[in-house]
């Protein structure tokens, strides 16, 4: 029986059409998502991971973003066609964003109590008052008491605005919630309890999740698929074993060399060589040869396809050197 699905994108591609240059940030890219299931979306900044989730939303700005192929189905639902009424019914409702900067995604000027009951008026046609009351019980449910409800975003620490954040993102009880960069503007002791906050609510509310970021730390802990992007494309996916214990893409290697070693202190860190390359000037080929340590020739012949590791039903990477059956990565090699 096939997995039923939250969300399903399929050959999406998406430009920035500009003057100067066309910006291809997303670049053909499948990516789907089971229920109570949390996927990982990793990767280096400019990636095409933020222009992803936008276009799940299809709030890809226009101009100068132009989605120009593809389907986005959200339970069954093609968001690509939907009409301006019924995006807003979706948006908040059946999916909901969490955004990079809580210090940003806040209105100065309303109470978070007004923020929060926002949302559930519009969607579950409840009155002002009772969408505030409402919104004191998702506050409390984020562990802030329901008494700060009349207080403004200033009023708030960071982690505490992040709370306040996740409790608008979860008003409505979406099936799908994206967080994109959900800690990276916290301190590494809120980070674990925005974490923690975070797993123990989607456990509860029985959704599932787009986290994108990029710290596999954040990965390791909260998903159970993970997908590695690259100059807008998916060069590795599947679950959190496959793409942690058995990587198959130099650039996903790439990723965990330039990591700490709490066990080996003394080995130097291993950053990948240059920088990821012009989205508007692509190199011919797999973008990631030009600082690939095992390119050869045949990686800038074609654009490599993802194709299935060693027959399995969850774990795919997108490389020409396995056209070459002696081919492995050191660390593999090395049994690491």
């Amino acid at each position: 029986m096939a997995e039923e699905l939250v969300l399903d994108i399929k050959n999406l591609v998406v430009h920035y059409e500009t003057e100067d240059a066309d910006v291809h940030a997303v670049n053909g890219i499948d990516i789907a998502i089971g229920k109570k299931r949390t996927l990982g979306l990793v990767g280096e900044t400019g990636a095409g991971k933020t222009t992803t989730a936008l276009s799940i939303l299809n709030l890809v700005p226009n101009p100068p973003g132009v989605i120009k192929s593809g389907e986005i189905y959200l339970e069954g639902k093609d968001v690509l066609k939907m009409s301006p009424a019924d995006l807003e019914k979706m948006r908040g409702n059946d999916v909901a964003m969490i955004f990079q900067d809580p210090m940003t995604a806040l209105n100065p000027v309303m109470t978070v109590g007004d923020q929060i009951g926002e949302s559930i008026a519009i969607h579950q046609n409840l009155s002002k008052k009772d969408a505030f009351e409402k919104a004191k019980e998702m506050l409390k449910m984020v562990g802030i008491a329901e008494s700060r409800a009349y207080d403004y975003p200033h009023q708030f620490s960071g982690g505490m605005k992040q709370r306040v954040v996740i409790a608008i993102a979860l008003a409505c009880s979406p099936q799908l919630l994206i967080a994109d960069e959900p800690t990276t503007a916290l301190d590494v002791t809120i980070q674990a309890q925005v974490l923690e906050l975070m797993k123990q609510l989607i456990r509860e509310k029985e959704m599932s999740m787009l986290l994108i970021t990029h710290d596999l730390g954040v990965v390791a802990e909260v998903c159970e698929d993970v997908a590695v992007m690259y100059a807008g494309r998916i060069v590795e996916k599947g679950t959190a074993d496959d793409v942690f214990n058995h990587m198959r893409h130099p650039y996903t290697e790439g990723l965990f060399d330039s990591l700490p070693n709490l066990k080996e202190r003394g080995e130097e860190l291993v950053p990948i060589k240059g920088l990821m390359p012009d989205p508007s000037d692509l190199p011919p080929g797999c973008a990631f040869a030009p600082r690939c340590p095992y390119a050869t020739d045949a990686c800038s012949q074609g654009v490599p396809a993802l194709t299935a590791v060693d027959g399995s039903s969850t774990h795919f990477v997108a490389c020409s050197a396995y056209n070459n059956p002696e081919f492995g990565l050191r660390g593999n090699k090395d049994g690491r």
